[in-house]
């Protein structure tokens, strides 16, 4: 029986999705924990520590899919880790060569390298829905770098930008997360091996057991640590910090559209499909279900991360409990940044930008968002200081009178004189007021593209 949102058959697909649940399902972990058994016993058969025909045998008979999981859940239950009533189960399936199954390893061994090899499944997941995200918002960037809206600070009208500029900005973040993603890979997806406390000790002390440790490295396709990491958590800590960085980048554009998709604004709107966003109650709803979800991925994220933290603090040369907070933090952190990425994808490729009502939005303060475009053109005349003033002046008279800024702009005889009308009527126009906005849009999705 479900009993969260992650196994629930009608919420799992609001928190995850099948690709990446597949890779963190259980039967998975057991598949990579038997993975990493067997490649082990190769390992050490290559390098003469156990006889090659074990290793041979060990191989071809641990065979994950016929494996008794009910008696593995009780055992487990009872031992408190998996490992062991594994190894058990193993070691029948291969008869004779099953003494040398789990050669020198113990039980966090087999456990952290299965996980890495689930990690570097995920993070491969997580980089082709990246790029695929990054795509859509570089396509919005280049088409929209020179659609004029109003920019925005304090939630007020600031300047005017144009809405490729915003998504340039979007991606920016994403693309700098792309690098981060490929960088971690190669920090955080390393083998595990250490034996009991981590010093290899029941391999001897010829380097007999790093030159084990590599040869699994090599194996299972991950990086081969200077030291054993059973107690130095920052590369998992670091994969979710991660993740919780891309959701609160994708947070962050979920907040924005639905600011933007709000009956005030009415600048975009999610893709349309029958009954989606619907209300029990109000026929005329078009709720903003995916930038909701997005953004409560990015808060749940936020979480995980917060646990992983938690889980660095270990003591000695094994922990005594923050090792476990990793077996919920962990893939539950892929699942929502899997289903944040997904909700994205969905929700830029088909959203409606209605360049029209972010035109009349610009109006709404009657000129006042291009203030700073006349102060400046101004200022070569009075100096910038006075300039100020004035124009702070007309804004205040324009607010208060419910006119234009150009409309009050003409009442000072000074300013026309200074700059006359027609100048007047140039700088009070958005559009001639964007400085860079367009270029950096542009460029940004030039480089955007995965």
């Amino acid at each position: 029986m479900a009993t969260s949102v992650f196994d629930s058959l009608s919420l799992r697909d609001f928190f995850g999705t099948p690709a990446m649940r597949a890779i963190f399902d259980e039967g998975a972990f057991i598949a990579r924990c038997v993975d990493v058994e067997t490649a082990l016993a190769r390992a050490e058969a290559a390098l003469s520590l156990i006889p090659a025909d074990a290793a041979i045998r060990i191989t071809a008979s641990a065979d994950a899919s016929t494996l008794d999981r009910e008696a593995l859940r009780a055992e487990t239950a009872l031992v408190g880790y998996p490992v062991l009533p594994l190894v058990r189960q193993l070691a029948a399936q291969c008869g004779e060569a099953g003494r040398y199954l789990h050669w020198g390893a113990t039980t966090q061994d087999i456990m952290d390298s299965a996980t890495m090899l689930q990690c570097r499944d995920a993070v491969a997941l997580i980089g082709s829905q990246l790029d695929d995200v990054r795509a859509v918002l570089a396509d919005l960037a280049s088409r929209h770098a020179d659609t004029v809206t109003a920019g925005r600070t304090h939630l007020q009208h600031a300047l005017p930008v144009t809405f490729g500029f915003r998504c340039a900005v979007w991606v920016s973040a994403l693309d700098r997360h792309a690098d981060r993603l490929r960088q971690a890979a190669t920090r955080a997806l390393m083998v595990q091996f250490g034996g009991a406390a981590g010093t290899l000790a029941s391999l001897g002390d010829r380097g007999d057991g790093l030159a084990v440790r590599a040869r699994l490295a090599a194996e299972l396709g991950l990086a081969d640590p200077g030291i054993t990491w059973h107690v130095a958590r920052d590369g998992p800590n670091e994969l979710v910090s991660l993740l919780a960085a891309i959701g609160a980048s994708l947070g962050k554009i979920a907040v924005d559209v639905m600011t933007m998709a709000s009956s005030e604004f009415g600048e975009v709107a999610e893709p349309f499909v029958a009954g989606r966003g619907g209300s029990s109650t109000m026929p005329q709803k078009r709720n903003p279900i995916s930038s909701e979800l997005i953004l409560a991925a990015a808060k749940m994220l936020r979480e995980r991360a917060s646990t992983m933290l938690d889980a660095m603090l270990t003591d000695f040369e094994r922990a005594t409990g923050p090792w476990h907070l990793e077996w919920s933090a962990l893939p539950e952190a892929f699942l929502l940044a899997a289903s944040a990425l997904h909700q994205s994808a969905f929700l830029l490729r088909g959203m409606t930008v209605d360049t029209e009502r972010m035109r009349a939005n610009l109006g709404l303060t009657g000129g006042l968002i291009v203030a700073e475009a006349v102060m400046m053109g101004l200022a070569p005349a009075i100096g910038r200081q006075q300039a100020h003033d004035v124009v702070e002046e007309a804004c205040v008279a324009a607010i208060a009178a419910r006119s234009t800024l150009y409309d009050e702009l003409l009442r000072h005889d000074d300013i026309v004189a200074a700059l006359g009308s027609e100048r007047l009527r140039a700088l009070t126009e958005p559009s001639n007021y964007l400085g860079a906005a367009a270029a950096m849009a542009r460029d940004v999705a030039g480089r955007a593209r995965p």
